[in-house]
């Protein structure tokens, strides 16, 4: 695609981080306290595939330090979080040469269904144009105003095995594969500072979760969300009022409608982010149509952001 590089989502390569917050601080400190192997741990996986003590035979044991809960959590995040076995599933994400050294980034992130990393709908790759049913035009236009690009491919959940299907770790799920980016290669290998996210349908529900579930360094390091057509809930999903406010400050949902582009829509609902035309009333083309506004938008909140003007 483009030309933009894999990476798979269980191993990438290092780069030096320039911002810390909670969320990265505990990152660290988690992998700087425990080894980085399975062997380091005292285990390995046997001729079954079961993951056994090197020892003793025995299976995973939890509670190593009985009257530290915390501690012991921590060892099996630790131990969950390393590198997958050559014969592991595992999936990838697309990247741009400077996405892990650009101090801005844009990350896309596609519906739910068939679609994979680099798509917005196969029925307009079909039927219509590559500009409209993929991300190319998103990528270009990113790359063009200086942007590092970082494309996640959130619906790679399983592959086919001999008896069945295996679910991906760290990407058994759409929402897993996401918040798994983020805490793998965003936080601790990307200098980026400005971080816009596009996000269209199901993918912005997937947004809303990861911001949940890293609070700190995603309001830190986000400066912009252009969603298209997404169906996702601020309340419904968690979010403390402080973040909804903040959500509401960075982000924009283009929903399809037979108005106007870019025309204001009225909602009832408070405690959501502002909603305008996407200029179509085809939910699959919300992402094309609303192409050029979602560029304005993200120019005008990084420039915003820049001189510390929000209002």
């Amino acid at each position: 695609m483009d030309d933009t590089q894999n990476e798979k989502t269980t191993k990438s390569s290092a780069e030096d981080h320039v911002i810390e917050s909670d969320d990265e601080l505990n990152y660290k400190k988690i992998h700087d306290e425990f080894p980085d192997t399975f062997e380091g741990f005292g285990y390995k996986f046997n001729e079954f595939g079961q993951l056994r003590h090197i020892t003793t035979g025995e299976s995973f044991e939890f509670n190593v330090k009985k009257d530290d809960q915390a501690y012991n959590q921590k060892r099996y995040e630790a131990l969950g979080e390393l590198d997958a076995n050559a014969d592991e599933p595992t999936t990838f994400i697309f990247h741009s040469d400077d996405a892990f050294t650009n101090e801005k980034i844009v990350i896309l992130i596609h519906g739910s269904g068939v679609v994979r990393a680099g798509q917005w709908a196969r029925r307009l790759i079909i039927n219509d144009s590559l500009n409209s049913g993929t991300q190319l035009p998103y990528i270009k236009r990113a790359k063009g105003l200086g942007y590092g690009v970082i494309v996640l491919n959130t619906n790679d959940n399983r592959r086919i095995v001999r008896d069945g299907f295996r679910r991906i770790r760290g990407s058994d799920t759409p929402e897993n594969h996401a918040n798994y980016v983020w805490k793998n290669i965003i936080i601790p290998k990307t200098a980026a500072k400005y971080i816009a996210i596009v996000a269209h349908s199901y993918g912005g529900i997937v947004t809303v979760n990861m911001c949940r579930s890293f609070p700190e360094s995603f309001q830190k390091r986000v400066f912009a969300i252009a969603f298209t057509d997404s169906p996702h809930s601020l309340v419904n999903q968690g979010l403390s009022q402080p973040v909804i406010e903040w959500f509401r400050k960075v982000a924009r949902n283009w929903v399809f409608s037979n108005l106007p582009l870019d025309t204001f829509l009225s909602t009832e609902d408070s405690y959501e982010v502002e909603c305008v035309s996407a200029g179509t009333q085809r939910h699959d083309l919300t992402s094309w149509m609303s192409f050029a506004s979602v560029y304005e938008f993200i120019d005008s909140r990084y420039r915003k952001t820049l001189s510390g003007n929000e209002l």
